[in-house]
């Protein structure tokens, strides 16, 4: 029996627990195709010393390496924080099937940045065909992230 985006979110939010618990910006993300988890990532920016090391970059290249193939049009991705931009040009060229994410990022979300400062439906663009769910298991999602900051704080 299929399991549900909420079920695949948190598995998201497990890596992103993984995140925090080494000092890094807790997002997580999971790949998902035919039901099965293809791969895990969660953001290692401090530990690779790579501003492009996103738990989103992290899992596609994981997923890509284990498919041996550059495209996922029949995948999902789950993550916990709605993607910034740079992760979302990537997942534009992954023609990924489906981005699911937690929380909005007010800061640097990519759909949430250029919705703001275009105006209504001039948005970034992920794939004609990828499908944008949002807010699942928002709530945790947002938590940890807050509680991450307010300890450096």
């Amino acid at each position: 029996m299929p399991e549900s985006d909420e079920y695949y979110m948190r598995q998201a939010l497990k890596e992103a627990q993984k995140a925090y618990d080494e000092g890094e910006v807790p997002i997580g993300a999971v790949i998902v195709m035919q039901d099965k988890i293809i791969a895990r990532a969660y953001n290692q920016v401090e530990k690779l010393n790579d501003s492009t090391a996103h738990a989103e970059i992290i899992a596609l290249t994981s997923a890509y390496n284990f498919l041996g193939s550059k495209y996922l049009p029949e995948a999902t991705l789950y993550v916990t924080i709605e993607p910034c931009l740079m992760c979302a040009g990537a997942l534009y060229w992954s023609k990924i099937a489906r981005v699911v994410y937690g929380a909005t990022d007010e800061k640097h979300g990519a759909l949430t940045l250029t919705l703001s400062t275009s105006g209504e439906g001039k948005g970034v663009r992920f794939h004609p065909k990828t499908e944008i769910i949002s807010g699942i298991c928002k709530d945790e999602c947002a938590a940890l992230i807050k509680k991450f900051f307010k300890a450096r704080r």
